[in-house]
């Protein structure tokens, strides 16, 4: 592996930071307050290529590789983790999944739309009582002549309410069965089609948490994505890249958090110095600054293996476990660096603390990496 960022990553890095500084920073404890998700910074990150920074120039995207796209999820988590997540799951979630099973038509009809920005995009695999056991998935489509009726609820989507399109995986076999789901292609505005209850969440609060509720939705086999009974295969191999989309999140969350305890431990003075000069807080910066070196290196590790088409499960998965982790540990640090301050809505590393806990949860918890984790090391 090389470490060394190339050139394009440092500028796509710094576009995304002086966009994020301008559109999103004086606007997040707002939008944090009011639970508002801000459609309009998604439409103007469209026009930058932030929609669809993997999908290929022929489709309308940015055609970049994983490097660009995890220092942009880095960048803008610096600044609000809300927007960070919203960005992910619409590139790495219902994007990618469009881009890697989707036939010819399907990537023609919908791609450009979600690379540009003029569309945002949904996933949808969790049910209330199907997290991590999603081969019990009640959301069923049952085959009508050309078409398929779809029937049942999908929780906890990002855009559930709000997207312009949706990838939902149904159960189309018996529970608990083999190749028992696909996957499918479901546009706003398609009778029996809505979105439902809004969360109301402890982080990630700009970040649009909704339920996706399908009564005798009808679609066109055409809208069948890939084939019959590898939605779940599908959703795995989706799951791997998502994977690195939230040790990206998580690696932002750590690195506003623990830039903003560096400039604070500058400038708080007590017993007349810097609260820096104390080894007590000196010490908790260099655990953050480690951590943060370790995820960052286990998260391109990943990134490399991806870009080369290899199989990197196991890596997508450590990267994930590991960097969500930190993050909260990270945040929680930050908090006490701060003291009193931390605690308030005044100073950011409190709102970075609330957004981190997302992170081991979210595609996938922390218990959950580590199941993947463990089976590949002891099949190896």
């Amino acid at each position: 592996m090389n470490f060394q960022t190339s050139e394009l990553t440092d500028q796509v890095a710094q576009s995304t930071r002086d966009f994020a500084q301008q559109h999103i920073k004086p606007y997040v404890m707002e939008w944090d307050e009011t639970q508002e998700f801000p459609m309009q910074v998604f439409k103007e990150m469209g026009k930058l290529g932030l929609m669809g920074v993997l999908v290929p120039e022929t489709y309308g995207g940015a055609g970049l590789s994983y490097y660009e796209y995890v220092a942009i999820i880095v960048e803008v988590s610096k600044v609000c983790g809300s927007i960070g997540l919203s960005l992910a799951a619409h590139n790495s979630l219902c994007t990618g999944h469009m881009l890697s099973f989707g036939d010819e038509d399907q990537k023609r009809k919908y791609l450009p739309k979600l690379a540009t920005g003029e569309w945002l995009g949904a996933w949808g695999l969790t049910e209330p009582n199907t997290g991590s056991d999603a081969a019990n998935m009640k959301t069923v489509a049952i085959k009508d002549g050309d078409h398929w009726v779809l029937n049942g609820t999908k929780c906890w989507i990002t855009h559930g309410k709000s997207a312009d399109v949706a990838v939902v995986i149904a159960r189309t076999g018996e529970p608990r069965t083999k190749d028992n789901a696909t996957a499918f292609i479901v546009e706003r505005g398609t009778p029996g089609f809505r979105g439902g209850k809004k969360e109301n969440k402890l982080g990630m609060r700009a970040s649009e948490t909704a339920e996706m509720i399908f009564d005798n939705c009808r679609i066109p086999d055409s809208n069948r994505l890939g084939n019959f009974g590898d939605g779940f295969k599908q959703s795995l191999k989706v799951l791997d890249g998502g994977r690195i989309s939230i040790a990206a999140l998580a690696l932002g969350i750590a690195k506003g958090a623990y830039e903003a305890s560096i400039q604070y431990a500058k400038e708080r003075h007590q017993f007349d110095q810097p609260i820096a000069n104390f080894q007590g807080i000196s010490f908790k910066l260099a655990d953050m600054a480690t951590e943060i070196a370790a995820a960052e290196l286990l998260i391109l590790q990943a990134c490399d293996l991806k870009m080369r088409g290899q199989v990197m499960s196991k890596e997508a998965a450590m990267a994930k476990y590991y960097a969500s982790e930190v993050a909260v540990k990270v945040a929680n640090e930050a908090v006490q660096i701060f003291g009193g301050y931390g605690y308030t809505k005044d100073f950011p590393v409190e709102k970075f603390y609330r957004d981190s806990k997302l992170c081991t949860i979210g595609e996938g918890t922390s218990e959950i990496q580590k199941i993947v984790i463990a089976r590949e090391v002891l099949r190896a």
